[in-house]
């Protein structure tokens, strides 16, 4: 039997995310316009510099803010994901994007100068001090690093709204795959590590500045869509269910039918906090 990790031993692997590029596009909530709209207030010189996007995934950040530079590059570490990102890079009608398949430890690759460099919930994956330490040395002088947050593969909690019912979604996640969060190989029974703000000092970053986002609006979602929301997550990626993912996925989507008469759910989009850092 194989041996799952706990946090203090956990390390990324190439199974984090694996199965879930197709999903998440799906299921999860885009970022609202009004992020773009706070990178570019914050940053001025719409359309100029480089933007380079660390563990980018399916271009969920990458597209939205490709367009406020002149160029833009996205990394990720699952072939899969920047499939999706070329993919619905090309539906978006955004064409100034370079996807390379790379871990952001092993920046910076020969890859140059940046005027931004954006983190779309990504980060807490990554050897932290080496990669910020890596990234401080691709800005130019003038340059910030971005961290977009938010929880996107579900809404805030709104009760005059028909949400799906997430607490028992989370129920039986746990059944399938135990109490502890699962990631990847490993386990992290106290979730992602925090500490940002020293890493980013230790780094040689000065701030940060924070902008909330709010976006009022009701997103509505049908059962495909939040299926693919639950398997959009490394905690229940499909692969973590192996030969069970059938069982499981046939119990998601009867607990979701059984929840709405309609067959739709109706989420009010989260807040969002775009987190910008500068260069001493």
């Amino acid at each position: 039997m194989r041996r799952l990790l706990p946090v203090d031993e956990w390390a990324w692997d190439e199974t984090l995310f694996a199965g879930s590029a197709a999903h998440y596009g799906v299921g999860r909530m885009p970022y609202p316009p009004s992020v773009a709209e706070a990178v570019a207030e914050a940053l001025g010189g719409a359309g100029t510099g480089r933007l380079l996007d660390v563990g980018c995934g399916p271009g969920s950040l990458t597209i939205p803010l490709a367009p406020l530079f002149a160029s833009a590059v996205g990394i990720d570490a699952d072939p899969d994901m920047l499939a999706e990102a070329g993919r619905l890079a090309d539906r978006a009608g955004v064409s100034n994007v370079e996807w390379c398949h790379l871990r952001a430890e092993d920046l910076p690759a020969d890859l140059g100068t940046f005027r931004a460099v954006s983190f779309g919930q990504s980060f807490h994956w990554m050897d932290r001090d080496l990669v910020a330490c890596r990234v401080r040395g691709m800005l130019s002088p003038d340059g910030a690093w971005i961290h977009v947050g938010g929880t996107t593969h579900r809404g805030a909690v709104d009760a005059t709204h028909s949400a799906p019912p997430w607490h028992r979604i989370d129920e039986l996640v746990t059944r399938y795959l135990g109490p502890v969060r699962r990631a990847g190989r490993g386990t992290l029974p106290d979730g992602t590590r925090s500490g940002e703000e020293i890493v980013m000092r230790r780094a040689g970053f000065a701030g940060p500045s924070r902008i909330v986002v709010t976006d009022d609006r009701i997103v509505e979602r049908d059962i495909d869509e939040v299926v693919s929301a639950v398997f959009s997550l490394s905690s229940s990626a499909p692969h973590l269910f192996a030969d069970r993912l059938g069982a499981f996925e046939l119990e998601l989507r009867h607990l979701l039918t059984e929840a709405t008469a309609t067959g739709r759910f109706s989420e009010r989009l989260g807040p969002i906090e775009v987190v910008i850092w500068r260069p001493t």
